[in-house]
């Protein structure tokens, strides 16, 4: 097993409640949907129709396993009381329509100044560029609320599209390492980073 974020660099103490205090406060995330709401116990139902697309569940390591409405709701308490702590925010898009378009996870280290993020698009929406625009607001809009240094994010070694798009946006390649899923399983990872002068140095090349 290993822990992730790779790279890692003490912040200040105070910087570091900083970051706590802006995860707290935080009230939505943003992306490529039309909303992306804090999630609230109601949305159990949801979070788990859209779990239980094989598209999304085959990928993503920290969805709650088995998926039982009861599992679900306990993932997103799980979520409410890490943003209390400072650390987690979870969030279910919806479309214009209020229709369900994916979720979003942002996870953050606030001592190391570091952040991840999970989440997926609707099974209907993938593969048209929406998934990528999305990580590009998330990552962009992460750096610059929280005050972030670094993101780090972890792949299954078989998902080329995800590896393709971390080359495209110049993350690293650090290591690879096992993930522990909910039920105990195992899933061999890809860790991927970049730092925050390298990220904004690119979006200023794409202008």
């Amino acid at each position: 097993m290993g822990d992730i974020p790779y790279t890692r660099n003490r912040t200040s103490p105070e910087r570091e409640e900083a970051i706590r205090e802006s995860i707290r406060r935080a009230d939505h995330i943003p992306g490529s949907s039309a909303s992306g709401r804090l999630a609230t116990l109601d949305d159990a139902p949801e979070f788990l129709a859209l779990f239980e697309h094989p598209a999304i569940n085959k990928w993503i390591y920290s969805i709650p396993r088995p998926l039982t409405l009861e599992s679900v709701r306990a993932f997103i308490q799980d979520a409410l009381d890490m943003q209390a702590r400072g650390e987690v925010l979870l969030a279910l898009n919806r479309g214009e329509h209020g229709e369900v378009t994916g979720y979003s996870e942002v996870r953050v280290w606030p001592e190391w100044a570091a952040g991840e993020v999970a989440g997926a698009i609707s099974p209907d929406r993938q593969n048209k560029g929406q998934g990528a625009a999305g990580m590009v607001t998330i990552f962009t809009w992460m750096f610059e609320t929280f005050d972030l240094n670094l993101i780090c994010n972890t792949t299954a070694l078989d998902n080329v599209r995800m590896q393709s798009l971390f080359r495209r946006m110049e993350f690293d390649h650090q290591c690879n390492m096992e993930n522990l899923r909910p039920d105990g399983t195992v899933r061999e990872s890809q860790v991927w980073e970049i730092p925050r002068e390298r990220w904004f140095s690119m979006m200023a090349g794409r202008d």
